[in-house]
């Protein structure tokens, strides 16, 4: 095996080391965002709503909206028992965010930080294919 196949194998272990433990670390900080979105559309879909609808569309608007409401509260709630064991963070969260910055070194060791770029941006287009892919489960 000549130096440009053994550099080859070593990014991508690297990558494949960055993917699941990128999946994994994001497991936890996702949820987080989608609350900080969540409450924000809720910000506005409010402000959106307030006063300019129909007497017979006031009922039913509000009824959706709360139940959006109560969603947000119950991700949130979600979020911290995952996130959190008791007062204390969870080691496992703490374990994998060290992991994915020990990984971010190393390729920047190997490949540079245009390398680690590149992995980044590749998987953050895979996240966004398997989206946009996903077969929606509810109509």
């Amino acid at each position: 095996m000549d130096k440009k196949d053994e550099k080859n194998l070593r990014i991508r272990y690297l990558t494949w080391l960055y993917k699941t433990t990128k999946e994994a670390f994001d497991r936890y900080e996702r949820k987080f965002t989608q609350l900080e979105i969540d409450e924000f559309i809720l910000k506005e879909m409010e402000k959106e709503l307030k006063g300019s609808y129909m007497p017979q569309e006031k009922k039913p608007l509000e009824k959706l909206v709360n139940e959006f409401r109560s969603y947000i509260v119950e991700k949130e709630k979600a979020c911290l028992q995952l996130k959190y064991k008791g007062k204390k963070i969870d080691p496992e969260f703490i374990f994998l965010d060290v992991k994915l910055n020990a990984i971010e070194k190393a390729i920047v060791k190997d490949a540079g930080q245009e390398g680690l770029t590149k992995i980044k941006a590749a998987y953050h287009e895979e996240m966004i294919k398997r989206i946009l892919e996903e077969k929606q489960t509810h109509t």
